[in-house]
């Protein structure tokens, strides 16, 4: 039934406040805009919330903490003229408009749906001018996704938690980003170095500087380069090349253009500003949708300075590309333009959905010129984006390369070796004017580091020195956040959506840890990494799960529909999850370590804090021991004390400066809250609790819950037993013994652990 607006003014929705804040001074007071704060409904967090049996559709829920937002938009709805969703350009918005209208019963409303890759007024305008309907194709596949993601955890992770321990979690590309890392740690462990040498001779034209470097080759005449395997064998090549006489072969010089990189995707963002910024993808995204959804530009207002920022399109506007040319004219001159637009291939199977590139909204608002509006995090991302665009459409670098093959006759009549000097020089800059894209093995460009002299055939050189050196091969670098996504991407897995979120799980459930800039697996990533592959080899397998994801961008194609993608998933998955509850063992080792309460052998077992000894005669004997040179790692505890963001409940978590209360729903809400530890020992001056408190500098010391009104406090942990000389309150010490905070009794107690009670 139809609604009569009570007023002129319409509504939009999008999902953030920012946003919200720059399309509405765009758009100006005729509109209303508000913001859903993400997803206004989902799957419920405690049951599996899919009907299998009917045909697998999700039981969506409104949680507790949306349901104020969602009456709101509805309310406003009823009074609006038009209704606008205006969320991301991508299969994630589009859920999440359809999710809008479902939940807000905007169906019998004059409602429209608007995307924009750029937020402004001239992309938003245009959006406006020709609003469309809700997708069902994107939205089914990414609801396809989220049934899928939901039914994998749903149904292994109990799996992982009767075979290992509760609370660990699989997931459809999480599973596979961990097996990655693991088997690049095999190969690494598995790699046997091998030695081989180098030799290099230092060579110079009589009478013509400078002098060079040429490298050892071979037999002349043999295209094969020749292995030095061992000192010996160098020293006895050394030798033939002391007694040589050396003239030179062959020079030839070349011009070899290089082009610029694309324009940057989400995948490639993250990796260059891993390379150059040290950013971790979830800390570039973050930066990337406050720099997309708007920046307040002093009198000018608020701006969206980039275009969206979850995109796998090397496309770029035609406006944008001739933008881009006019700057790059302007500033640098004809010469850096190439003759036509620079047009970069579509990179990945599906990037139709999102039409652009990640690049400037205006080239000419240069960094410079907004760096006053930004932190340094949001200037340098900026800047990176900008200049990688404005490089995208510049002409190319020419470097000379100029290569001399060097003869040396040994003395003897022996037969001739082969050595090789070669030297880059940069001859026209081109897009290095304004970038040069990262290298992700650290090594620096080899460029004029060995100019040569002027050689033509048949010169005759004299050698000044060799310099035999000893190297090993190397094994396959670990993976760091950039090279891992770049591995995801090349195999086809995952979208840009699921990127940063996947690196963050994988380190956050402890499957994955970081050294320097680089992952490694965790002994529990190598355990659950295996028991997956054992029991579910198609789960995990590479190649079915990038062929899952061929199958949603089929679904958003409208080529597939989303159930029976999800049915023939599904089958499979349930047929191996019965096999391998019987098949696969519990995750134990034995020991030859005997119990000290029952003398049985003890059992390696996973706990909530990492592996300990327990004894094999459980649960009729529950001895315990830590595991030497085992870090214990705390797990997420539950408590039931609710996020004052959402509403939701919160965990114990472990940070740098102690355990802390966070929202369960992180990083989807970012709620946190100190957490008190209570003592159970009563304050020796007005009766109060002593609870556990930090310094601004994070030490632990003790205080009266009355504070202010009580100002006890002390450095060391109260103890419940009162002192056995004068009745007063006594601490731990740091030698095990206790002391009388009253009088100078010092002796030893049982000295039991605080429990960690959230205190509201």
């Amino acid at each position: 039934m139809a609604v009569t607006p009570r007023n002129n003014k319409s509504l939009v929705v999008v999902e953030s406040p920012a946003k919200a804040r720059t399309i509405s001074r765009i758009l100006g007071s005729r509109y209303d805009v508000k913001a859903s704060i993400g997803h206004v409904r989902d799957l419920p967090k405690r049951d599996l919330g899919i009907q299998i049996d009917d045909g697998f559709l999700p039981k969506y829920v409104v949680p507790k903490e949306k349901a104020r937002t969602v009456k709101e938009i509805r309310d406003a709805a009823q009074k609006a003229g038009n209704i606008y969703l205006a969320t991301d350009p991508d299969r994630e918005g589009e859920a999440i408009a359809w999710h809008l209208l479902e939940a807000a019963d905007l169906g019998a409303l004059p409602l429209h749906r608007v995307v924009f890759h750029e937020i402004t007024p001239e992309a938003v305008q245009e959006a406006f001018e020709h609003p469309r309907d809700i997708d069902m194709k994107l939205v089914d596949a990414q609801q396809a996704r989220r049934v899928l993601d939901r039914l994998v955890g749903y149904r292994l992770s109990p799996f992982l938690w009767t075979k290992v321990r509760r609370g660990l979690s699989a997931g459809r590309v999480q599973s596979v980003a961990v097996r990655l890392v693991v088997e690049r740690e095999r190969e690494i462990q598995a790699f046997t170095r091998q030695e081989f040498w180098t030799i290099d001779a230092q060579l110079e034209k009589p009478q013509v500087a400078p002098s060079f470097r040429a490298r050892f080759q071979g037999l002349a005449g043999k295209k094969q380069k020749l292995e030095i395997p061992n000192e010996t064998e160098a020293q006895r090549l050394v030798a033939l090349l002391q007694s040589a006489g050396y003239r030179v072969a062959s020079v030839q010089t070349k011009t070899q253009p290089r082009r610029p990189a694309a324009p940057f995707i989400t995948s490639t963002l993250q990796q260059e500003a891993s390379r150059k910024l040290g950013f971790s993808t979830k800390r570039t995204m973050q930066i990337a949708q406050q720099l997309y959804e708007g920046i307040s530009l002093g009198s000018e207002g608020e701006a969206g300075l980039i275009t969206y920022m979850r995109t796998d399109s090397t496309n770029v506007a035609a406006s944008a590309q001739q933008e881009t040319r006019a700057y790059v004219t302007e500033r640098f001159g004809r010469e850096f333009l190439p003759a036509a637009p620079r047009v970069y291939a579509k990179k990945v199977k599906g990037a139709q959905e999102a039409h652009e590139a990640i690049r400037p909204t205006h080239v000419r608002r240069e960094p410079e010129a907004v760096r006053r509006y930004l932190n340094n995090d949001r200037f340098r991302l900026y800047n990176l984006i900008w200049q990688r665009m404005v490089a995208s459409q510049m002409a190319d670098a020419l470097f000379d390369v100029t290569t001399a093959d060097i003869e040396a006759k040994p003395s003897g009549g022996r037969n001739p070796l082969l050595l090789r000097a070669t030297n880059t020089q940069l001859q026209f800059a081109g897009f290095r004017q304004v970038y040069i894209e990262g290298r992700d093995d650290d090594t620096e460009e080899d460029l004029g580091n060995n100019p040569l002299p002027t050689l033509s055939e048949a010169d005759v050189l004299r050698a000044l020195g060799f310099f035999p050196e000893q190297h090993f091969t190397e094994p396959p670098p670990r993976y760091a956040e950039a090279t891992l996504i770049k591995a995801l991407e090349e195999k086809g897995i995952g979208r840009p959506s699921t990127y940063a979120p996947t690196m963050s799980t994988i380190q956050d459930r402890g499957y994955v840890e970081k050294e320097g800039r680089y992952l490694k697996p965790s002994v529990l990533g190598f355990v659950v990494n295996d028991l997956l592959v054992e029991h579910f080899q198609d789960f995990v397998d590479i190649g079915f799960t990038a062929g899952m994801e061929n199958e949603l961008d089929d679904i958003a194609s409208g080529d597939r529909r989303w159930q029976p993608v999800v049915q023939e998933f599904y089958n499979p998955l349930e047929k191996a999850l019965t096999v391998a509850k019987d098949a696969a063992p519990k995750q134990v080792e034995t020991t030859d370590v005997q119990c000290p309460e029952c003398g049985k052998p003890m059992l390696i077992r996973w706990g909530r804090r990492g592996r300990f000894l327990a004894c094999s005669g459980f649960p009729e004997c529950k001895g315990t021991l830590p595991l030497e040179g085992e870090e214990q790692q705390e797990a997420p505890q539950a408590t039931d004390e609710k996020c004052p963001e959402c509403g939701s409940p919160m965990v114990i978590k472990s940070g740098r400066f102690g355990r802390f209360l966070a929202c369960s729903r992180y990083p989807e809400c970012k709620g946190r809250k100190p957490l008190t530890v209570t003592t159970g020992v009563r304050c020796p001056k007005d009766g109060g609790e002593l609870l556990e408190r930090r310094s601004r500098r994070g030490r632990i010391f003790y205080g009266c819950s009355n504070y202010p009104k009580c100002d006890f406090t002390t450095w060391t942990r109260p103890l419940a037993q009162p002192c056995p000389s004068c009745g007063g309150l006594i601490t731990a010490e740091r030698d095990g013994k206790a002391k009388c905070t009253a009088c100078n009794w010092r002796g030893e107690v049982e000295q039991p652990a605080p429990e960690a009670t959230p205190v509201a």
